[in-house]
């Protein structure tokens, strides 16, 4: 169980191409960079237009969640 040799990547490329092909991996391949740069792309947009900081709530005007069985316990 130690590290594979240069034989068992060998057998592994080859199990690779006869699953996907030799046409399908550059398309897969191309496919992926075109991700990544979109990925990049997004990080670059975000960090150009930052986000508006949150707005702190206002203890005076901000209600608590009161249930029907409080509400009724308030009426009586």
């Amino acid at each position: 169980m130690g590290s594979f040799s240069i034989w068992h990547w060998i057998i592994v490329l080859v199990i690779i191409l006869l699953l996907f092909g030799k046409n399908k991996i550059p398309g897969l391949m191309g496919d992926m960079a075109k991700g990544i740069t979109a990925f990049k792309k997004g990080l670059k947009d975000e960090e150009a237009s930052p986000s508006q900081p949150a707005k702190p709530i206002d203890q005076n005007t901000a209600s608590s969640p009161v249930s029907d069985k409080d509400r009724s316990a308030d009426k009586n």
